[in-house]
């Protein structure tokens, strides 16, 4: 009887092991504050949730209109069946005033809808950092720890497939854009010791219709200490209905 106790706390805490999960990797992955999404899903099991709303000011001086209003960026992801996929839906919801200054009389048009929507999956097919806890450091040379490895410049890489929702007469779109379109994606990520993550985004979007768009985003961010972080970010967007060149620095 003097074993019973022990074999009955090693089962019991077998059990609870069987039943608890964790991500991936040892951080969250949070495709914010940038626009581009990480190469890492959330991990299996988690529902994540990423939002944030943003204000909005535009003139445009050759076409005599002016945009004011408030939106905002929102995700919802779920790490499913493996650890190295994930479900998600992205969209933005804007609302804003539209003024046409073209006649005497300023037209305003209140407008409401989604610039996106898009339910998608991605999925990690290369990961350089799954089997890096089985690189032991040298203990005998600080330096040889310390210099830089060529293998750090491969990234770990995920490809995405997705299908947008756009509504009819939506007037963030070009017209005649309506119904379901696909999008794809490839993601890659490198994270660079320092607390240094480069993140690069190339898509083809709303594929099939006259208006499609290729876009990329480099997103560069430094980690702070355990709580901060700041990061730039370039992004391109080009079509026949909309071109554009985005540079964003911010902090978090």
């Amino acid at each position: 009887m003097k074993y019973k106790k022990p074999v009955l706390f090693v089962l019991a805490s077998l059990l609870s092991i069987s039943f608890a999960f964790s991500q991936y990797t040892e951080v969250i992955n949070s495709n914010r504050p940038g626009v581009s999404q990480g190469a890492f899903s959330v991990g299996k099991n988690v529902l994540q949730f990423e939002a944030g709303p943003y204000m909005v000011k535009e003139e445009h001086s050759l076409l005599k209109n002016e945009v004011s209003g408030i939106g905002a960026d929102f995700a919802v992801r779920y790490g499913f069946l493996f650890e190295e996929l994930e479900v998600n839906i992205e969209g933005a919801l804007q609302s804003d005033t539209f003024t046409d200054n073209r006649s005497t009389i300023p037209f305003e048009d209140d407008r409401t809808n989604f610039k996106r929507l898009t339910l998608g999956a991605k999925y990690l097919v290369y990961d350089p950092y799954k089997n890096a806890e089985e690189e032991k450091p040298h203990l005998y040379n600080y330096h040889a720890n310390r210099k830089f490895k060529w293998k750090n410049l491969i990234p770990a890489v995920a490809v995405y497939a997705g299908i947008n929702y756009d509504t009819k007469d939506n007037p963030y779109v070009a017209p005649g854009i309506e119904g379901i379109s696909p999008r794809v994606m490839i993601a890659t990520q490198n994270n660079f010791a320092g607390g240094w993550v480069l993140v690069m985004n190339l898509a083809k979007d709303r594929i099939g219709t006259d208006y499609s768009d290729f876009q990329y985003v480099v997103t560069l961010t430094k980690s702070v200490g355990q709580q901060w972080a700041v990061f730039g970010e370039s992004q391109g967007i080009k079509s026949d209905f909309y071109a554009d060149n985005i540079f964003r620095v911010g902090g978090a």
